[in-house]
This record gives C-alpha cells, sequence and structure tokens, in this order.
C-alpha cells in the first residue's frame, strides 16, 4: 500500500520556510550549471549556423585557422579552373580574402573591442547568405566597411556614415550587414585590395572561399585541392572549419560544470539536513503510518519523493531566474582569430531539461539517507519519541 502524493505536498506546504530555503539554495546551484550551459549552447548556435555546405575553405596546409594561414596570389589562381567549382555569370565562385585582427572603440573598456576585419573580392559577400540591414555595400578601390549587426549594436561608432579609425587611418562605414545568427556577424568586410594595401600584404593573403557545384562534386572538389602537389593546401567545407571554432567554449563549460558540482554537494547536504529534521519531527507519524499497515518500502519511497518534490521546486525555480538570459548578448574571446565572438545566450528544452535531472539528482542522494532512517525506525521507537 503506498503513501498518497498529497500527503508529502502538505508536509511542504506545513514546513513552507524550510521548504523554500532549501529549493532557493538548490535553484542557485541549477542556475549557475544552465548560465554555462546556455552560454556554450549559444556559442554552439553561432558557429553551427555559420557556413554554407557547399562552401570549400582552404588554408595552406598545416595551418589551423585563416589568422595563421598564408596564401599567394598564384596559389589562388591555380584553384579557378578546377572542376566541379561553381560559375556565376560565366565567373568561377571563388574569392580570395585576408583577415586581420583590430580594435575598435567600445564604451567601458580602456582596449576596446577585438573584431575581424575581413578583406574580400565582391563574389565573397555573394557566397555568403548577407543581407544589408542599412547602407550599402562597399565599393572596390574605396576604404569602406560594411559592419556585422553584432559590431554595430556593440560599438556606438560603427554606425552608417561614421567614419571608423582603424590603425592610423580613417574608414567609412557605409552598411551594417545581418547574417543571422552566423559569426559573420561579429566581422567587419572590406575591399581586399584596400586591406591588403594597407597592412602590407600584397602577397601574402589568409584564405580562398569558393563554391562547389552540388553535393557529389563537393568531395571530389576537395580531394583534387588537397592532392595537388603545387597548392599545398588543405580543404575542408566551411561549416566544418566553423564547428571546429566552438571548442572555444569548452573551458567555460567545464569550469561551469566544476563549479555547479561543487555547490551541489552543498545543496546536497542542505536537502538532506532539511529532510533529517522532517524524519525526527515526525517520528510519531511514521510510527503511525506502520501501525496502519504501510511497509517500509512504502515510507522509503514517501520520503524519497517529498525531497524530489523539494528538488523540482529548485529546478523549476532555477530556469525562471535564467530564462531572461536568452534576451542577453555577449561575447567571448575567439583563441583562432584573436577577435571576439558576440552571441546570444540560448535556454533551450534541452538545457532546462539538464537542469532539472541535475535538480532530481541532487534531490535523490540528499533525500536517500534520511528515507532510509525513516523506513528502518522501529514502530514502539517511533511511538514513544516526542
Amino acid at each position: 500500500m503506498r503513501i498518497p502524493l498529497t500527503y508529502n505536498l502538505r508536509n511542504l506546504l506545513v514546513r513552507r520556510t524550510a521548504t523554500i530555503t532549501t529549493a532557493l539554495g538548490m535553484a542557485l546551484t541549477v542556475a549557475v550549471l544552465l548560465a554555462a550551459l546556455a552560454l556554450v549552447d549559444g556559442l554552439h548556435r553561432v558557429f553551427r549556423s555559420s557556413g554554407n555546405p557547399l562552401n570549400v575553405l582552404v588554408l595552406r596546409k598545416g595551418s589551423s585557422s585563416e589568422l595563421s594561414s598564408a596564401m599567394s596570389e598564384p596559389t589562388y589562381r591555380n584553384m579557378l579552373f578546377k572542376s566541379g567549382i561553381a560559375q556565376r555569370t560565366a565567373n568561377p565562385m571563388v574569392s580570395l580574402e585576408m583577415i586581420t585582427a583590430v580594435t575598435l572603440p567600445k564604451p567601458g573598456t580602456v582596449n576596446g573591442q577585438a573584431v575581424t576585419l575581413r578583406g574580400l573580392l565582391p563574389i565573397g559577400v555573394q557566397l555568403r547568405a548577407l543581407r544589408l540591414r542599412e547602407g550599402r555595400w562597399f565599393q572596390p578601390g574605396q576604404r569602406e566597411v560594411v559592419v556585422g549587426a553584432a559590431v554595430a549594436r556593440r560599438c556606438p561608432a560603427a554606425q552608417v556614415g561614421e567614419w571608423l579609425a582603424i590603425g592610423s587611418s580613417e574608414w567609412q562605414v557605409v552598411g551594417v550587414m545581418d547574417a543571422g545568427t552566423s559569426a559573420v556577424n561579429s566581422e567587419v568586410f572590406a575591399d581586399l585590395n584596400q586591406v591588403s594595401s594597407y597592412f602590407n600584404r600584397r602577397d601574402q593573403y589568409s584564405s580562398v572561399l569558393l563554391r562547389a557545384t552540388d553535393a557529389p562534386s563537393l568531395g571530389e572538389l576537395m580531394a583534387s585541392l588537397n592532392d595537388d602537389p603545387r597548392l599545398n593546401v588543405t580543404a575542408q567545407t566551411e561549416k566544418s572549419y566553423y564547428e571546429a571554432q566552438a571548442a572555444s567554449g569548452a573551458p567555460l563549460e567545464h569550469l561551469g560544470i566544476l563549479v555547479a558540482l561543487i555547490m551541489s554537494i552543498g545543496s546536497g547536504f542542505a536537502a538532506m539536513n532539511t529532510m533529517y529534521a522532517a524524519v525526527a519531527r515526525r517520528s510519531r507519524e511514521i510510527g503511525t503510518l506502520r501501525v496502519l499497515g504501510f511497509s517500509q518500502g512504502s515510507i522509503l519511497l514517501s520520503f524519497l519523493i517529498e525531497s524530489e518534490l523539494l528538488a523540482s521546486l529548485g529546478g523549476l525555480m532555477a530556469c525562471l531566474v535564467v530564462l531572461p538570459l536568452n534576451y542577453v548578448t555577449t561575447a567571448i574571446g575567439n583563441f583562432n582569430t584573436m577577435t571576439e565572438t558576440a552571441f546570444r545566450f540560448h535556454i533551450g528544452p534541452a538545457v532546462i531539461g539538464i537542469g532539472i535531472v541535475f535538480a532530481w539528482l541532487m534531490g535523490g542522494i540528499g533525500g536517500l539517507f534520511p528515507a532510509r532512517s525513516a523506513a528502518q525506525k522501529q514502530i514502539l521507537t517511533s511511538l514513544r519519541e516526542n
């Protein structure tokens, strides 16, 4: 015979002060874990949404990122006539590009905001899923830039019509581009020749981005590029390159989990203390339940369920506390590009599910020993206790 669930709910309501205090402690622990997971999930969403499945990014062999890669113009020209490259208006969809890290002024900071300045050919814009939110695209031969939406949002000086100080030169902002949730939102685009000339890198570009004709030709195109001894390059899909960059959030994820685990020890002891106090106060109730015919297993399960209800309350409170993070935008340093990547925290069903399960684990561990203590009480001993 099982003890009704209403018995546990009534006991939690009667001891509302202890219930709320313990639930708040659990909620704080779960909230720390959820915040860390939301941060990493938001960063992963940015990199997962970046890149086109048919785009191929070509770097110098041995390079792990565009920043550390060096590509010459003759190498780029040798790629133009590879079989399997998509064409647009009889021209191959291949863009020679150069990136560098620059610092833009940012309110409240001394060193400013590090962003990626990408010099590219006009075809490079067409290779990406972009739309102009404001203004126009840069004109070749002019010191003009188009900034990503995240850059414009975080840097008041990066607005259409303003002049940005890049190095010792002034570049006019002529447009704001929107790439959805892509990492491109954290970049600044400009004419390749202007960027390479200003930074004195006329024959030391960074990468080549090209579009395969279709999915079947994608593998053959990458194999042709990788196997060509004249090029000495590594070709990979643009999406796989960005997905590899998501590893920059791993240290924060591990730190958040570690802090949450340390805090969970304290929360588990708090739950255990609350349940032990409940067992001590309800000794006569436990004895009465045994007299009425409830088994030791029923009493153990009842107290364990009560602990889990307490943990569920803490988990739900944590979810409510962190849900507003969905509207918070932040940025993290990308070790591959040495710049900041802006993203929004993401509290999705998977993150909430992990938080609830984590709360249940704390409740189960904190309630198991008190529940066993309650179940093992002798009937006469329980009835005699005050």
